[in-house]
C-alpha cells in the first residue's frame, strides 16, 4: 500500500517541481528577464464583462499589459510606491479603460526603472511593433480556429519575429489574448521561456461587436 501511495504521489511531486515560480511581491525595480506584452482580445472580455469601459469602443486587440518577466516563469509586481502618469488620458488608445491603466502602473509598471511617461510610451512601441492579421480586423461572426492556425497567422503578419515569440492565450477554449515577448532592451522579439500556452485542440474566437 505504501508503495502504491508513493507510486501516485510522484506525478504531483514532478508537476510541482516544475511548476513556475509564479508572482514576487515587492521585487526589486529593473531586474527581471524580458517584457512580455499581453494583447487581450477584448471583444471575448467584453461578451463577459459588457460593463467595463473599454467595451463602449468595441476595439479588437488591446494592450492589457507590457509585464516584467523572468525565464524560470516567475515576475515581479508591486515593486514600489510610485505615482502613475500625470495624464493617463493619453494611453486609452491602445487600454481603452482608466482604471485597468492604473493597476497595469502599480502592479508592473513599478517594476521597472522608467518614469510612467516612459513606460507607456515603451506600452505604445511594442503595441505598434505587432501586426495584427486581417482576419482579425474584419470579423463578424464566430469563428473556430486551431491554435497553431492562428499562430501562423500572426507568423505570417509578423515575419521578422522569431519562432516561439508569439503565444496563445485561451479559457474555457475560446481565445482570450496572444502573447509577446520582448527583448528587456529595445523590444526586440525573442523567444518566449517559462510560459504556458494555450493547450485546446480549437479556440472559438469571439467577433468584434458592431458599432
Amino acid at each position: 500500500m505504501k508503495t502504491f501511495a508513493l507510486f501516485c504521489l510522484l506525478p504531483l511531486m514532478m508537476f510541482v517541481s516544475i511548476a513556475p515560480v509564479g508572482a514576487q511581491e515587492k521585487g526589486e525595480p529593473g531586474r527581471f528577464d524580458f517584457y512580455l506584452l499581453n494583447l487581450s482580445w477584448s471583444p471575448e472580455f467584453c461578451s463577459i464583462q459588457g460593463t467595463s469601459p473599454q467595451c463602449a469602443a468595441h476595439p479588437g486587440f488591446v494592450v492589457h499589459g507590457l509585464w516584467p518577466q523572468n525565464n524560470d516563469g516567475s515576475y515581479p509586481v508591486f515593486c514600489a510606491e510610485r505615482p502613475g502618469p500625470a495624464h493617463p488620458e493619453q494611453n486609452l488608445d491602445i487600454t481603452p479603460d482608466r482604471s485597468l491603466l492604473e493597476h497595469e502602473w502599480s502592479k508592473h509598471g513599478t517594476c521597472t526603472t522608467l518614469a510612467p511617461e516612459d513606460f507607456f510610451a515603451l506600452e505604445h512601441q511594442a503595441f505598434h511593433s505587432v501586426t495584427v492579421p486581417k482576419l482579425f480586423k474584419e470579423l463578424d461572426h464566430e469563428v473556430l480556429l486551431k491554435p497553431v492556425e492562428i499562430l501562423d497567422l500572426f507568423a505570417k503578419a509578423n515575419p521578422s519575429f522569431p519562432d516561439g515569440s508569439i503565444l496563445l492565450s485561451c479559457g474555457n477554449n475560446r481565445l482570450t489574448a496572444i502573447e509577446v515577448c520582448l527583448a528587456k532592451d529595445g523590444l526586440k522579439p525573442i523567444a518566449c521561456q517559462g510560459l504556458h500556452e494555450c493547450r485546446a485542440q480549437v479556440v472559438r474566437v469571439t467577433p468584434q461587436a458592431t458599432r
